[in-house]
């Protein structure tokens, strides 16, 4: 079985981009440095040109609305932030003019673009540089918000929203999946519908709706309680936040009668709160037990290595929700993964970047 790495197959989506529609143009600080957005767009300015693959200043609010303008003259912006914080920056392009374009202008207009970030955890980035901001880009009509989990998926999205879709795509990328290795499938440049969620794990006893990384805990969480105790949970990846494929959930959860949400946000007001108002709203007499959501702590993130251990949910607390769900009691008594295991996908101190 051949593997490819997250890296790898963001790398191969934006050189095929380049390649194959010449329209494409790539921007963002640090798309040329020799870190290339940790490997993503090394070498691509010497490929394609500096006309076409270019470093931007620190203006995040010009620098979309760069983009917009740019892609109403016709050509396909890809906008990369090199932390999805500095978004902010850019709300007011983002929310009043990008999203709202096609609509305002009765489909005259349409605003094609890919806007690809950076989320999640690495030992020292604190409060201002780790920001988990779905639920703020997927509550605005407008946008298609995905989260890819898998090196097949980034790969698969990132080709069709250049290819065929219309629409402004935000993308967030976890800085942990960078090195993760996926198995490389024959099919694995077939290119699919990928604003939906997918089912990547059958079970009957437990369903897992899970967000970007949290999908490789949800996966390694599933393996450890079958092999410890026999039970089945069925992983669903969201992917495509701001558009849930809702029948896929609901049949899910009417098959297991248990749901966990596992997030990489906040709970309040998010993705967790979202996926239990579909089922609240939908179809509350499936549950057999509450809903149990997974997600950042209610805080900013703590820069200290130890506190930020804390700050972030793995697959020992997916493995734990998963006992307390399946065996109807808080003190399960069931053995949780040890530490080691569980920091096996997490590297060690490498410094803030």
């Amino acid at each position: 079985m051949k593997t490819d790495t997250y890296r790898g197959a963001i790398t191969r989506a934006m050189r095929h981009a380049m390649e194959k529609n010449e329209r494409t143009i790539l921007f963002g600080q640090g798309v040329t440095d020799h870190v290339g957005i940790l490997g993503t767009t090394l070498n691509l300015e010497k490929e394609f040109g500096s006309d076409r693959v270019f470093e931007t200043p620190l203006a995040e609010d010009s620098m979309t609305g760069f983009a917009l303008g740019a892609s109403l003259s016709g050509l396909y912006p890809i906008h990369v932030h090199i932390r999805a914080d500095f978004m902010l920056l850019a709300m007011n392009q983002l929310v009043n003019s990008i999203a709202k374009y096609r609509y305002m202008y009765g489909g005259l207009f349409a605003t094609p673009m890919l806007i690809r970030s950076i989320v999640g955890r690495s030992w020292g980035q604190g409060a201002q540089h780790s920001q988990s901001l779905q639920a703020l880009f997927a509550h605005i009509p407008g946008i298609y918000v995905v989260m890819p989990s898998s090196a097949r998926t980034a790969y698969a999205t990132y080709i069709y929203a250049n290819s065929a879709c219309a629409s402004p795509v935000v993308s967030l990328e976890h800085r942990l999946l960078y090195d993760y290795s996926f198995d490389r499938k024959d099919d694995e440049d077939v290119i699919f519908y990928p604003f939906t969620s997918f089912r990547v794990r059958q079970g009957g006893d437990v369903t897992i709706v899970a967000t970007s990384i949290m999908v490789e805990e949800a996966i390694r969480a599933a393996n450890y309680v079958k092999e410890m105790t026999g039970l089945d949970a069925e992983i669903i990846d969201l992917h495509c936040i701001s558009h849930p494929d809702e029948n896929l959930i609901i049949e899910s959860v009417r098959k297991t009668g248990r749901l966990i949400v596992a997030d990489t946000g906040w709970e309040s007001f998010g993705v967790c709160a979202e996926i239990a108002r579909i089922i609240a709203t939908r179809e509350p007499n499936v549950l057999r037990a509450p809903i149990k959501c997974l997600s950042l702590a209610k805080a900013p993130c703590p820069t200290a290595h130890r506190l930020e251990h804390w700050y972030y949910p793995d697959m020992a607390n997916l493995v734990d929700s998963i006992y307390s769900l399946c065996f109807d009691r808080f003190d399960h008594g069931k053995q949780l993964p040890s530490e080691e295991y569980v920091k096996e996908v997490h590297k060690t101190f490498k410094g803030p970047f």
